[in-house]
């Protein structure tokens, strides 16, 4: 695991009052992450990645010292937060049921370190809920802003937006079966998400004048596996635009490739019935035969990965 440099923050020492000479007083030190490591009776190498997850935050709750700009209770706050990107990225290798367990035991880890609450609470909501992070996981982020809604370490005026917060995370979650919508593909002919038939569906809302979408199409043409998998019919990529600028949608279509089924949304569903939560495009989905939601929004480098692996 990734060390990380532990910059030296200066601290204030308290003047005694009075005649006799300054004291100083008992102050805080900067300190380490503290790493936490499976016992070893834990011979399994899964079972102790998830004894890691599950205890990854433990000991730099358990010590609640001042925070400030420079530190998150007292460990530098460049640290926390690579430490956070180690921490979500050992969520992605194991099963989601332990991620969520140990995205709780985060939040009841902080519950105990209201000193450390805020500025951890909006780096976990940087890593797991922002559109533009890499290891964004709404499914992983669901219980904790859920905790986060009810909080008594959360202001009542906040509360409302992390319960709303909490609604977007619920939609279409992995395991469960993705909401159908009508489109109008090229040819002007109304279909449905559900009628397209296929081993896997790669669900992309997107637009021809995002650099990012453009991006995602010359990356999956470069990946053998997955040009192979849409040339043996079992991927079948639905790009659908969710936007009103139809004519403008319909001057770039040349700019797709011609195996993907591309639609537009004729009713604004998607944005005004939020029957899909879309904060960025692209937005990636991918489902099965069944339309079930196998990923959800998923960072690009994650379905990539995914989709060549099947």
């Amino acid at each position: 695991m990734k060390k990380y440099i532990v910059a030296l923050v200066a601290v204030m020492a308290l003047a005694a009052c009075g005649p006799r000479p300054a004291k100083k007083a008992d102050v805080p030190k900067n300190r380490s992450f503290p790493r936490v490591e499976a016992p070893a009776m834990i011979d399994n190498p899964q079972e102790r990645l998830e004894y890691i997850v599950m205890h990854f935050w433990d000991a730099f709750a358990k010590v609640d010292q001042p925070t400030d700009s420079l530190t998150v209770g007292g460990v530098p706050r460049a640290d926390v937060e690579g430490q956070m990107g180690v921490f979500a990225t050992l969520l992605q290798q194991v099963p989601e049921s332990v991620g969520q367990k140990a995205m709780q035991a985060l939040y009841a880890n902080l519950e105990k370190a209201p000193g450390m609450f805020t500025p951890m609470t909006e780096l976990v909501r940087q890593y797991f809920f922002d559109p533009n992070s890499p290891v964004r996981n709404e499914a992983l982020y669901l219980p904790f802003v859920k905790a986060l809604s009810s909080s008594p370490l959360v202001e009542e005026g906040l509360k409302p937006g992390y319960a709303w917060d909490a609604r977007l995370c619920a939609l279409n979650l992995p395991g469960t079966k993705a909401a159908d919508f009508r489109f109008i593909d090229t040819s002007g002919r109304a279909r449905t998400l559900h009628s397209v038939k296929a081993e896997y569906v790669l669900l992309v809302f997107g637009n021809p004048d995002c650099t990012a979408c453009r991006e995602l199409v010359e990356n999956m043409s470069s990946v053998p596996e997955i040009s192979a998998l849409e040339a043996s019919g079992r991927l079948k990529v639905v790009d659908i635009y969710i936007d009103q600028e139809i004519d403008l949608w319909k001057e770039r279509m040349a700019s797709y490739p011609k195996s993907w089924i591309n639609g537009y949304d004729p009713d604004y569903v998607i944005r005004q019935d939020l029957i899909y939560d879309v904060r960025a495009v692209p937005s990636i989905y991918l489902l099965d035969r069944d339309k079930t939601v196998l990923l959800k929004d998923a960072p690009e480098n994650v379905a990539l990965e995914v989709l060549a692996g099947l």
